[in-house]
């Protein structure tokens, strides 16, 4: 665990009027997490300490066990929270606030996990060279692409989650034959992260990208990538008929939570509009409650319908999107 770099802090000070306290492990990171529980620790005078990891959180906690002094673990992405479950690091948490500041599709059956907002993965089109069209996910496989299109790795969790939704979608033979198809239309091996695959066509290296939407804000809010982020168009796939896949954030409860008390008062703050409106608008994501509103620049990008299918069963084709990753060696 030497590659792991693990910051533990106590973000804010406990007041006098209270001796509760919540252990956070956290893959968000510290500029997202700390206007949350500042708010949250002002209003309830409950004591938040974090813990920062890129990787290695599940694996702390297997380790740890019982002894664990975790409380709440939040993540970035599907992957992860499934993976908790998946190893039995979670507890079920039948919560009213909760369960009515969540949709049903955002939360997994059993109440394990829950989301806490969302992003698009978006397909970024050149203005020059593409123009702003209607396009859908399984159009990436068409010839017409070929030799246009730029994209991260196979391997990392956001490609991931979009391959194991077309399963979803499609059943396994015809998830394999799009991957196939959009393999063979890369412009250039799969490399970088989702700017990096705007300022490639920027750079006319490719016309087409995929790229998850608060990325989108990032450029545009930020000196040097702002020229990337202005010579594209950021489109919402499949808007005439099942809508763009999306991911989340999320939060969940550890099986052995020593504060759980305290911590549900968490959970069921970071649902509520105050902590969505914080998050919509420091990481420009989406709120998973409707009635929250989208910061100002997410939602000069319009209106979109998105895809309702339940997270946790493009989840659980995780395991059979990875295969499929590698038997059409799309890294390679």
């Amino acid at each position: 665990m030497k590659n792991i770099l693990l910051l533990l802090c106590a973000i804010v000070t406990l007041p006098a009027f209270s001796s509760e306290s919540v252990n956070i492990y956290s893959y968000r990171q510290a500029y997202l997490i700390e206007p949350v529980v500042e708010r949250f620790t002002k209003d309830t005078g409950i004591k938040v300490n974090v813990l920062f990891a890129k990787k290695g959180l599940a694996e702390r906690l297997q380790r740890e066990g019982k002894h664990t002094k975790a409380d709440l673990v939040l993540t970035t992405d599907i992957s992860r929270l499934m993976e908790l479950t998946d190893r039995k690091l979670t507890q079920g948490l039948d919560n009213k606030v909760i369960n009515s500041n969540i949709p049903a599709h955002l939360r997994d059956p059993d109440n394990q996990w829950f989301a806490l907002t969302t992003r698009v993965r978006n397909v970024y089109a050149s203005k020059e060279r593409i123009g702003k069209i209607d396009i859908r996910y399984e159009d990436l496989a068409d010839e017409k692409f070929r030799g246009k299109i730029c994209t991260r790795s196979g391997k990392h969790p956001y490609t991931i989650a979009l391959v194991s939704s077309m399963i979803s979608h499609h059943g396994l033979e015809s998830a394999k034959t799009w991957l196939e198809g959009v393999k063979a239309n890369l412009a250039r091996k799969p490399q970088g992260n989702d700017r990096a695959q705007v300022k490639a066509i920027n750079e006319g290296l490719c016309d087409v990208s995929l790229g998850n939407s608060y990325y989108f804000g990032k450029m545009l809010s930020d000196k040097k990538q702002k020229t990337w982020a202005d010579s594209v168009h950021i489109l919402f796939p499949n808007q005439k008929d099942r809508g763009a896949h999306i991911n989340v954030s999320g939060m969940a409860l550890t099986k052995h939570a020593p504060n759980k008390a305290a911590a549900i008062k968490l959970m069921e703050y970071l649902s509520s509009d105050s902590a969505q409106q914080i998050y919509a608008e420091v990481n420009m994501e989406y709120p998973v409650k409707s009635s929250v509103k989208q910061a100002p620049l997410v939602a000069s990008w319009g209106q979109f319908k998105s895809d309702q299918l339940a997270m946790d069963k493009i989840a659980t084709n995780r395991q059979q999107a990875i295969k499929l990753i590698d038997e059409v060696k799309f890294d390679l």
